[in-house]
């Protein structure tokens, strides 16, 4: 019951940050904006934290890890993923970051040594042919210099990264490090990264005071921040990367039906055909095969005895 409330709460909040994203973008650099999304979300851990008097002293080498997990989920990857978003719907983004489910399953082999099963390879390939459904009308003309494309290719790069960020978080579980403290340190890790690139860069603070900006900007610290990587990050620890990467598949589902009726994303054979093959090499990835033929077996005893 636990791991269903968990991922509803994930797939509900992840699947609608993407149009909130959009509101983000335009007035305000991205690594701005970053900066006081994640510096919002350290403020309410850390806060949480301290309140409920959790242990928040840590080895270095502990530290190496809050680090890489800053880097790579509470950072780069998202800097990465809003300079896409400048190029594609929120539900185009999504769908692209959905392929976090065969990134997760693959890095979890090389890194953690878990057999990949065959339909694995199967369900990778489904996801590959999907997204070139998805971009036919970029691909078709091969013309790799196109907002589409180059949309795409940050989508993936920023996806790929926050996969090794949640290889960081699954380290961290196994060192019995608890998800609140390893998201507090790695959040206030984040903000810290991302001034030191907007110090670095000729990006400006600045902030907007539209209602918009404000209200999305808040709904993301906490909601798309706070409470979302906590949820994702307890079932990384409690049911492993394989499955709670499932919640990843039905991220497309609510991001392009906010998108439908909010950003006017139109639907085409290819966008259509695309989904559907992304879908279903995902699902096939995560079809518990085994439960399967254990219940078709079943059944074939059970028709065999009521056949005598």
């Amino acid at each position: 019951m636990r791991s269903a409330v968990l991922y509803v709460v994930t797939v509900l909040i992840w699947g609608s940050t993407w149009l909130a994203i959009e509101f983000q973008l335009g007035d305000v650099a991205a690594q701005v904006s970053l900066v006081y999304r994640f510096g919002i979300a350290a403020i309410l851990m850390w806060a949480y934290c301290l309140f409920r008097r959790m242990d928040m002293q840590f080895p270095w080498s502990d530290h190496g890890f809050f680090i890489l997990l800053a880097v790579c989920n509470f950072g780069l990857n998202y800097l990465i993923l809003y300079w896409a978003q400048n190029y594609l719907t929120s539900a185009m983004a999504s769908i692209a970051f959905s392929t976090l489910l065969l990134m997760n399953i693959i890095n979890t082999r090389l890194f953690f040594g878990r057999a990949i099963a065959k339909r694995i390879y199967v369900g990778a390939g489904l996801g590959v042919i999907g997204l070139g459904a998805l971009f036919w009308h970029d691909i078709k003309d091969l013309d790799f210099a196109s907002d589409a494309m180059l949309g795409l290719g940050l989508a993936l790069g920023g996806t790929f990264i926050a996969s090794l960020g949640n290889m960081a978080s699954v380290r961290n579980s196994a060192r019995k490090i608890g998800v609140m403290q390893g998201n507090a340190w790695g959040m206030l890790y984040g903000t810290l990264a991302l001034t030191a690139v907007v110090l670095l860069s000729d990006a400006q603070f600045s902030f907007s005071t539209k209602p918009s900006y404000v209200l999305s900007l808040l709904y993301l610290s906490l909601f798309g921040t706070v409470i979302a990587f906590a949820c994702y990050f307890l079932l990384l620890r409690d049911i492993g990367p394989e499955k709670a990467s499932y919640s990843i598949v039905l991220f497309p589902v609510v991001a392009v039906v906010l998108s439908t009726f909010y950003e006017g994303f139109v639907w085409h054979n290819n966008t259509v055909l695309g989904f559907v093959l992304v879908i279903v090499g995902n699902a096939i990835v995560l079809t518990p095969m085994a439960k399967i033929r254990h219940w078709l077996a079943l059944r074939k005893l059970q028709r065999g005895s009521h056949s005598r």
